[in-house]
């Protein structure tokens, strides 16, 4: 089956900082569908928000996106949720159907609407995820599953609305499609270290995941992810 190189959004979602059902953790997952045009900027999309600066949001992960199908896939393994009866489940602001990370390229040109992204990185779940759906291990099987969807860097700012195309206009690492990165990052294989010294010259690769691939060059080790996985203990 042929990839489309052209799709319809289908929802385009966006939400404040607010408390998850854990009651102590503030997030922005969720997010809430729009018929608006928003105005898509270098730093996001008009009435969105992220809790964590650090480590959420910016230039290299402006607009995140996840492909429609995979919910199906969450619903069915063991995660019944209302969650997953309409999109925003995974704190997107686009869903689509159609392309997936076997067939997103990392450094991929999209014209999304009036507004021109790039491919930027994978996601890296967190436990937030967690606390969001009170399934503890969620974010764990997220990452051991690949199916994180992806960020955009925006290198044009436009109009976005729901209905409008994303349209793939240019692809200058074909060899490279997204499920390989996330591969690379979520594994602990030494015989991937030739591909992490690839993938830390990726020019289009996000500069957060290209120092992650040099650190592990460096030190010969793959980093901790427990601090991003694992909920902080109680102070209670």
């Amino acid at each position: 089956m042929t990839t489309p190189t052209a799709l319809p959004i289908d929802a385009l979602l966006v939400g404040p900082v607010a408390l998850l059902p854990d009651g102590r953790s503030r997030s922005g997952i969720r997010k809430t569908a729009t018929a608006d045009a928003l105005w898509l900027s270098p730093t996001g999309l008009q009435g969105d928000a992220q809790a964590d600066l650090r480590v959420h949001g910016g230039v290299e992960k402006a607009v995140h996106h996840y492909p429609r199908e995979h919910y199906a896939g969450w619903a069915s393994v063991s995660h019944p949720s209302e969650l997953l009866t309409h999109a925003g489940a995974f704190g997107e602001n686009v869903s689509t159907t159609g392309w997936d990370e076997s067939t997103v390229c990392i450094g991929d040109v999209v014209q999304l609407g009036d507004a021109r992204v790039q491919v930027s990185q994978g996601r890296q779940p967190c436990w937030k995820r967690d606390a969001h759906f009170g399934v503890p291990g969620m974010a764990r099987e997220m990452q051991a599953r690949g199916c994180t969807g992806w960020y955009y860097r925006v290198l044009e700012p436009g109009w976005v609305r729901a209905g409008a195309m994303a349209t793939r206009v240019e692809r200058p690492h074909p060899d490279w499609p997204l499920s390989r990165l996330i591969a690379l990052l979520f594994s602990r294989d030494a015989r991937f270290v030739p591909e992490w010294e690839e993938a830390a010259a990726l020019p289009a690769l996000a500069e957060r995941w290209r120092v992650t691939f040099r650190k592990r060059l460096d030190a010969g080790r793959v980093e901790d992810w427990e601090p991003r996985l694992r909920a902080p203990a109680s102070d209670t």
